[in-house]
């Protein structure tokens, strides 16, 4: 006689979301799934769909605003998508991999900083500056990318 243990209770598993949800955008930037979403960042079912759109969204609104000269002249231009401008890489558009990218690490930023475990150990506190960090380093990323989008050199100055 053997005997198993279903852990999760038949839920989906911690990496998958529970049902597929894309977010829509505005019709020029992608849609982004946030199946995709939780693929190339990682993110654990730990992180609620609830969560996952909430800044999936904002990353989007974000994304969005520093891009909105940009769109306009591409518009301008007769351009009416972004899956339609340039050279595309792996079934997309450079223009729509850096958008994804951009949108993926500002939720990550934001993941790291706004969700953390609330823990009061020595471990903790070690845990929450590396989450400071890995929420910087994620917005960084994210700016990059939008630079790229816009053409701009990535040269960083720090005044000493």
């Amino acid at each position: 006689m053997s005997s198993s243990l279903l852990a999760n209770g038949g839920a989906a598993a911690p990496n998958e979301p529970a049902t597929p949800i894309t977010i829509s955008n505005d019709g020029f930037w992608p849609d982004i799934a946030l199946g995709d979403l939780r693929d190339a960042s990682r993110l654990t079912g730990n992180i609620t769909d609830a969560r996952l759109r909430a800044c999936t969204v904002e990353a989007m609104i974000w994304a969005n605003e520093q891009l909105a000269s940009f769109k306009a002249r591409q518009v301008a231009a007769g351009w009416d998508n972004a899956s339609d401008i340039g050279d595309s890489i792996d079934g997309a558009t450079i223009l729509v991999q850096r958008y994804r990218r951009a949108v993926y690490c500002t939720v990550q930023a934001d993941m790291a900083e706004n969700y953390r475990q609330w823990d009061s150990t020595r471990a903790g506190d070690f845990r929450a500056d590396f989450e400071d960090s890995a929420a910087l380093t994620f917005r960084k990323d994210a700016t990059l990318a939008i630079s790229d989008i816009l053409r701009r050199g990535r040269t960083v100055v720090e005044l000493i």
